[in-house]
């Protein structure tokens, strides 16, 4: 009985901190990703319709690369 107790109390935080997770990741999409192009809807769907495995991706595949700024050359800018 205890058991299940433990195991049902880590589902409940596993889950909650999904879910918080999830709307992190939402959030920052919304807020910080460019609107140029369809990006940002594509990531918002992305991140909306796979969940926390969504969220995971967007975590480690898009944000580092905007958090480095762009790689590549636009006129007007000082060359990399």
């Amino acid at each position: 009985m205890i058991l299940w107790f433990m195991i049902m109390a880590a589902s409940v935080i596993f889950s909650l901190a999904a879910l918080a997770f999830w709307i992190w990741m939402l959030v920052d999409c919304l807020q910080n990703e460019a609107s140029e192009g369809n990006d940002k809807i594509i990531w918002v769907l992305v991140i909306v319709l796979t969940n926390w495995i969504g969220a995971l991706i967007y975590y480690f595949v898009r944000r580092p690369q905007r958090r480095q700024g762009p790689r590549h050359y636009h006129p007007g800018s000082p060359p990399l």
